[in-house]
């Protein structure tokens, strides 16, 4: 059920990304568009026979209950808006604190990951895993960069010192836009590592799942478990100890 609903809500992001958009702002550089929210009311109506609680980007009250279901409409909306192709539906279902299912579906390129707990993750019906680097110096990274950043307050710090102790030593750094894809891309060993400050539980809930199931990795910046709200680390498992500890170092 939960693939074939996302599916389905992916055509009213196809439509938009193709369309004339209507674009307002949720803060200074934060944007959000009409097909934001008809994705999210679109996938709250057909999900509620679930009989679990929403949390979703454009109705979320700021309460994260451990069981609930997790929807960000797009994950992306700048690149939506902008017209990258990086951008994607994602739904992540919780029960009692852990992550059992989830999907990232990226229609614009048509790219459906997928993953439930214990029986592996998956790209489009075909199993996914971490690639198998272990060097830091050999690994493509990825990263973004929160809303917060216009404070200029510790989290626009921490991205600056980031990038600066990262960039001479991995092979390169990533900035996509979009965390539920970054997290993917993880999985299916695109990129070796990912980092962010300043995500919500809607950017990673489905994201967390599909990276352990393909496994690897992810834990907070110390190298403990993540918890929603902390610096997030999603590796192949095999850099993550220097990974985590280069963050550190700041």
């Amino acid at each position: 059920m939960l693939r074939s609903t996302v599916m389905e809500a992916g055509e009213i992001l196809r439509e938009g990304y193709f369309g004339r958009k209507e674009v307002s702002f949720k803060g200074s550089v934060d944007l959000v568009t009409q097909y934001d929210r008809k994705i999210e009311e679109f996938l709250l109506e057909r999900l509620s026979p679930l009989g679990l609680p929403v949390v979703a980007e454009e109705s979320s009250d700021g309460n994260y209950p451990e069981t609930a279901i997790f929807i960000d409409p797009i994950d992306g909306t700048t690149n939506f808006v902008h017209h990258l192709p990086f951008c994607a539906i994602s739904v992540g279902i919780w029960k009692a604190g852990e992550a059992v299912e989830g999907v990232v579906y990226n229609p614009i390129l048509g790219e459906m990951f997928y993953a439930k707990r214990g029986e592996g993750a998956f790209l489009n019906g075909e199993p996914i895993g971490v690639s198998e680097t272990d060097r830091l110096i050999d690994s493509l990274i990825a990263t973004g960069f929160p809303y917060a950043k216009v404070e200029r307050g510790w989290e626009y710090r921490f991205v600056i010192e980031a990038l600066e102790r990262l960039l001479p030593i991995t092979r390169d750094i990533r900035r996509f836009g979009s965390a539920a894809l970054d997290l993917c891309y993880v999985a299916c060993g695109r990129f070796d590592g990912f980092y962010e400050v300043g995500l919500q539980p809607w950017d990673t809930a489905a994201g967390i799942l599909i990276v352990e199931e393909a496994g690897g990795r992810v834990t907070n910046s110390e190298g403990k478990k993540y918890r929603f709200g902390d610096i997030i680390v999603a590796t192949n498992g095999k850099i993550g100890d220097n990974f985590i500890e280069a963050l550190q170092k700041g």
